[in-house]
């Protein structure tokens, strides 16, 4: 627990969500105040998103409240918002907030295909309300997702925040670029201080059900067959969602500074002269989705049944995170390994969804 100096009042967007839920949770046993927003669309199961907010105490559905405060943490508070809607953005920021951690957006690579639409509104609508709001307020640091997607047709890995993303394969992953492009110009106008998270494959209890551990569990525990793409020969840097939560609150404590040192010439993308700062976020230990699957029938005591599927459009063979640079910046170590962390997930599962 931080000293009463230490502790700051934080936005959370996407606070109903697998990685909102964890770090909600983890800032406020901190002794942070938390303001958590979620639109709670129905992308996935909102049941799931309800049940993540009644642990942290707040139960929506028999409410009719506006702004919700916690039966659990006296430091929180909740309100049902969706961050493209510009008039509800600019009402929430009447409140102070010394920081943002922003969350929120139409996941899924897939779903881009059916959809894309969602994801303009969301991720580049609704992070440009967000970041716009950071220039007429006194923000210490703005947080913001992205995602290992953004690397797209790129083969040179480990990945490196030095590495090119000039070549998204989804609309997901090119939302994703275009908050990295949008955050930098309002570092670099507005000294915004920024950072931006390029996520690597998170799992864990909570997760969401589009992903490939539910998905995979699942299929196992009810012995439907499983689908794996580019049959079978896929290769993902699985991170556990304590470790991924370790790094954002590293992150969040640490805003980025303008960097005389910066070389316009021999640039380096991951920072600027500008308040700005792009880490990848993963295990750095990527595994064999067969492999991944071996360990979660392990922990079912259960075979999957497998059925061999050519690559689907928007997927990419590979992701590996490098991720030195959050280690020397901020002393970043994940802990959790794949049989640890298969455990706490299907462990969680099984009590879930009984």
């Amino acid at each position: 627990m931080g000293s009463c100096r230490d502790m700051k009042t934080i936005l959370v967007t996407g606070g109903a969500g697998f990685i909102g839920y964890h770090l909600i949770k983890a800032l406020l046993q901190r002794g942070d105040t938390v303001f958590a927003i979620d639109n709670l669309n129905d992308y996935y199961d909102p049941q799931l998103k309800y049940d993540r907010l009644k642990k942290l105490g707040i139960d929506i559905r028999n409410s009719t409240e506006t702004i919700y405060s916690s039966t659990l943490y006296q430091n929180l508070k909740f309100q049902k918002i969706d961050i493209s809607n510009e008039t509800d953005i600019k009402e929430l920021f009447k409140d102070k907030y010394d920081i943002i951690c922003h969350l929120a957006a139409q996941a899924g690579v897939r779903y881009s295909l059916e959809n894309p639409k969602a994801y303009i509104q969301s991720n580049i609508v609704g992070f440009f309300n967000l970041i716009d709001q950071c220039r007429m307020n006194e923000i210490e640091h703005f947080v913001y997702a992205s995602s290992s997607s953004v690397y797209g047709l790129n083969g040179d890995v480990p990945y490196s925040e030095t590495s090119s993303i000039a070549h998204p394969v989804s609309l997901y992953a090119a939302s994703k670029k275009s908050n990295e492009l949008i955050a930098h110009s309002y570092s670099h106008l507005y000294h915004i201080p920024t950072t931006g998270l390029r996520f690597f494959t998170v799992y864990g209890p909570w997760g969401r059900p589009d992903m490939s551990p539910y998905l995979f569990t699942n299929a196992i525990m009810n012995n439907n067959k499983i689908e794996l793409f580019n049959h079978g020969d896929m290769i993902r840097d699985f991170t556990y969602i304590d470790d991924i939560i370790d790094g954002v609150i590293r992150v969040i404590d640490n805003p980025p500074k303008a960097k005389d040192t910066w070389d316009s010439i021999k640039h380096d993308p991951s920072f600027s002269e500008a308040p700005y700062k792009i880490y990848n976020i993963g295990n750095s230990t990527p595994v064999k989705i067969r492999n991944f699957i071996a360990e979660i029938e392990r922990c079912c005591n259960r075979k999957a049944i497998i059925e061999m599927k050519p690559m689907q459009l928007g997927d990419v063979y590979q992701t590996n995170a490098d991720t030195t640079l959050l280690q020397t910046d901020l002393d970043y170590r994940p802990k959790t390994s794949i049989k640890q962390g298969v455990k706490e997930y299907v462990d969680w599962f099984k009590s879930y969804y009984n």
